[in-house]
């Protein structure tokens, strides 16, 4: 049963009948009295509660009432009902405690999938251990209950991470992956979404950090013909594209906050209008975020929407680094040669234990990522069969033809042209920061944008820069 507590009739009244439509069943009631005397019920499974019950329309009594339903039971999935100026409070709900909050006038079907969402998260809490290191999840295990092929690795940190994301795929909660570059933040949300009922339809990623503020509403979603200047097609957006599926928003940490109150806005609603086109268009989508940055820091300094963050992250994934499960490297390296060995028709190709017991010792502050380069460029300048450390240690820090001999001295002229010494620069940037793009923009003076056409430009491969 799902509780209304609502101090108007006619929401009451209309959050009943949409309830009931979609088979569930559901009790109103109109004072945070009345409510604190059904909760106890175990037949209640979710509530559904206003913030206001008083003129002052404050919302203090609201946020009391949620703290006296989460003393009496504190697993029980409660829904804020909120006006849109008043998401401050909201998120002052979601803080103690609350699930989801959805806004003033609601979109029925958005309100009922967040309800469906918030019902399948605490059933599947229900189902899941209470403790983990006594029932940890083997490699096997996981692979007979989820599709996780793609995904490398069997240390005891990744296989929660799994179980995690198997569990929660299953429903279509919001989840926000963390984790620093190079970690496989996309093979995981790739992961989700297979898992997910939504497998079938389309999984559209999205690089945020490539997309100017100024473009953000014309990518993400569409424009007609004529809309602004340079507009002279229909332009279809990456909203539009998942339609069904799912979207995977990556760096999004790097959004401007013009930008965020834009996509906060089609988060919350599931409506969102095409440029020069002014009718709604309603959205069923699953949302993926991920950052390699400390969101909850950057809410903290002011460069990151609170309502946004907790909008995103009803389930949050922290992915290990690769150094927290250095015995998966073995692993991940005879991925990359298997790989490379048909690739490059090299049947015979194999690395020595030596060279594996080497690479464990490394700090691969890239990650997945670091190591995959490493071990393509061994086995691509080696030449040989089977490779040792020394062909590893010849590769981990390459070193191009020097810019500068002496603090503030140049190449000899006619050595290499602006492009070679550009080119030779963004790739020495991007090792220094292990791919940060973020960090090698600020240190070079460029715009992302302006970065990202150059590693188009100079065939640096994009992978390093996500």
């Amino acid at each position: 049963m799902i509780l209304i507590v609502d101090d108007d009739v006619a929401v009451r009244t209309s959050l009943s009948l949409l309830l009931k439509q979609a088979g569930y069943a559901a009790k109103a009631v109109g004072t945070p009295e009345a409510a604190l005397a059904v909760v106890p019920d175990p037949s209640v499974q979710l509530v559904l509660m206003d913030m206001n019950y008083s003129l002052d329309t404050s919302g203090h009594d609201g946020l009391a009432l949620l703290g006296q339903v989460k003393a009496i039971r504190p697993n029980l999935p409660v829904i804020l009902i909120t006006g849109w100026g008043s998401i401050t409070l909201a998120v002052e709900g979601m803080k103690a405690g609350a699930a989801e909050f959805v806004t003033k006038p609601w979109n029925n079907d958005a309100l009922l999938q967040t309800i469906r969402t918030c019902l399948d998260l605490a059933a599947s809490a229900e189902a899941t251990p209470a403790s983990d290191d006594a029932q940890a999840p083997t490699r096997r295990q996981l692979d007979k209950q989820f599709a996780f092929q793609n995904i490398i690795g069997q240390d005891a940190r990744l296989l929660h991470v799994l179980r995690s994301v198997g569990q929660v795929a299953a429903t279509d909660a919001s989840v926000l992956i963390e984790g620093e570059s190079g970690t496989g933040k996309e093979l995981i949300a790739e992961a989700v979404h297979q898992n997910s009922h939504r497998r079938r339809q389309p999984f559209v990623k999205v690089n945020l950090g490539g997309i100017s503020a100024s473009l953000f509403e014309s990518e993400m979603f569409g424009h007609r013909r004529g809309a602004f200047t340079d507009a002279k097609t229909d332009r279809v957006g990456r909203f539009e594209l998942a339609n069904g599926g799912t979207i995977f928003l990556d760096e999004i940490g790097e959004l401007d906050m013009t930008s965020q109150v834009k996509l906060l806005r089609v988060l919350q609603d599931r409506t969102y209008e095409v440029l020069g086109d002014s009718k709604p268009r309603r959205l069923d989508i699953r949302v993926i975020c991920a950052t390699n940055r400390d969101l909850a820091q950057e809410v903290r300094e002011g460069r990151f929407r609170e309502d946004l963050f907790y909008r995103i992250n009803l389930i949050t994934v922290r992915l290990p680094s690769l150094r927290e499960r250095p015995t998966d490297i073995p692993l991940l390296v005879q991925h990359f040669v298997d790989y490379l060995r048909a690739t490059y028709n090299r049947p015979s190709l194999k690395v020595n234990t030596r060279a594996l017991h080497w690479l464990r010792e490394q700090p691969l502050p890239g990650n997945i990522r670091e190591l995959k380069n490493l071990v393509e460029r061994a086995v691509l300048v080696s030449g040989k069969d089977e490779l040792g450390p020394e062909d590893f240690q010849a590769q981990f820090r390459p070193t191009a033809v020097p810019i500068a001999t002496q603090p503030g001295e140049l190449p000899p002229v006619g050595s290499m042209t602006l492009d070679e010494l550009e080119s030779q620069m963004i790739r020495k940037s991007m090792e220094h920061y292990a791919g940060n793009v973020s960090k090698v923009a600020k240190a070079l003076g460029l715009s992302r944008g302006a970065l990202y056409r150059r590693l188009e430009k100079y065939a640096i491969p994009f992978d390093l820069a996500q």
